[in-house]
């Protein structure tokens, strides 16, 4: 792989640490900047939506440009809006700042993967987006955390901070390495009429909704349920990042020789999972085995579906790959809300059967789509 490549993962894992972190310096952001932490909340959510609505809308028009203009463009505007909110003291230029960073994150992230493509053979698609996901695989063990501890011990801002500065490597090996040339003509109408793309980009949404389901209430999984003290909740997160991290390296070979049947196994044993965690969640050993587990097969199963999204449409991969950036955080934003109402609803246990649901939506959609079966890999 290019090295270029595991330098704009560098710039995926300070988007992802930026997406995550809130959840750790919410409380001292409402604190600081005089608003509730209900008010304060509202960063997360105008992320969220601006992910949503971003990576299509800047893919196309972007898509005009030549991939390192855009890319240099997205990533300077990310950078500057975390130096703008490290530095305000107002809660409404921060929540704006949100806002932009989300969009400028969006279409970078689906121009990052259009170049990640084209940068290396046209087999080799899977291990390529595998790299990029890796950054947001990482971010879950170690920027989240590291963005805690710095926010605790030198406020939130130095949060801010440290993702500006992980951004400047990025930045300069786009400048360096990305090679200068157009993004290439995008094709709406034509995009849109594949049934094939349509139905990858619907099962992305369904396992991601299902990852982040879970992902989001592990804390009270663990603690109300398994009954572990609050001590092992950072013990199971990182578990289930490590798997997350190792499920993403496996399957990036994996999607590169456009195994649908493997896949659709592996969709399988999720489900299974998810299930199995539902059943045993009581149980310290089953909770610990099966986070690390479930991350793996969650993010293997995601980014090799995102990988065949790629190969679906090779005629216009920066829409692809701004919708495919859309259809993950549509499944990132309804995933924890489904979760909290099955919490409402039931019990801390609920969220894992609402994975299993949504992973057994996807399976049942993998199942009966007779496009599934054709091959978008390599031949």
């Amino acid at each position: 792989m290019p090295f270029v490549l595991y330098l704009l993962g560098l710039a995926v894992f300070a988007q992802a640490t930026s997406e995550f972190m809130l959840a750790g310096l919410g409380p001292d952001i409402a604190q600081d900047l005089g608003v509730s932490i209900p008010t304060a909340g509202w960063l997360t959510s105008a992320f969220a939506l601006g992910m949503i609505v971003g990576a299509p809308a800047i893919a196309v028009l972007g898509a005009r440009w030549p991939r390192r203009r855009t890319l240099l463009v997205t990533l300077t505007v990310f950078l500057a809006v975390h130096v703008v909110g490290a530095l305000t003291t107002s809660f409404a230029v921060l929540l704006i700042t949100r806002v932009l960073a989300a969009l400028a994150n969006a279409g970078f992230l689906a121009i990052a993967l259009a170049t990640a493509t084209c940068l290396v053979r046209p087999d080799a698609k899977g291990r390529a987006t595998s790299v990029l996901i890796g950054g947001t695989t990482l971010a879950c063990i170690v920027g989240v955390p590291a963005g805690a501890l710095l926010g605790s011990y030198f406020g939130w801002r130095s949060a801010f901070w440290a993702v500006a500065i992980i951004s400047l490597p990025a930045l300069i090996a786009i400048l360096r390495s990305v090679p200068a040339r157009s993004a290439g003509p995008t094709t709406i109408g034509r995009f849109w009429v594949s049934r094939r793309l349509v139905v990858l980009l619907l099962l992305g949404a369904l396992v991601n909704g299902a990852t982040f389901c879970s992902f989001t209430y592990l804390a009270p999984i663990v603690t109300d349920v398994t009954d572990l003290g609050a001590g092992w909740v950072p013990v199971v997160l990182a578990l289930f990042g490590l798997g997350s991290f190792a499920g993403v390296t496996v399957a990036g070979r994996y999607a590169d020789r456009g195994n649908h049947v493997l896949t659709l196994v592996a969709g399988g044993i999720l489900l299974l999972g998810w299930c199995a965690f539902a059943l045993t969640a009581v149980h310290v050993v089953p909770t610990v085995v099966l986070a690390f587990l479930q991350g793996g097969l969650s993010f293997a199963v995601g980014s090799t579906l995102i990988a065949y999204a790629l190969y679906a449409d090779a005629g216009s991969p920066v829409l692809t790959g701004g919708l495919a950036t859309a259809a993950l955080n549509v499944g990132a934003a309804a995933g924890p809300v489904l979760g909290g109402l099955a919490i409402g609803a039931a019990s801390f246990r609920g969220p894992l059967w609402v994975s299993a649901a949504l992973v057994g939506a996807a399976v049942c959609l993998a199942a009966g789509s007779v496009r599934l079966g054709d091959r978008e890999g390599p031949g």
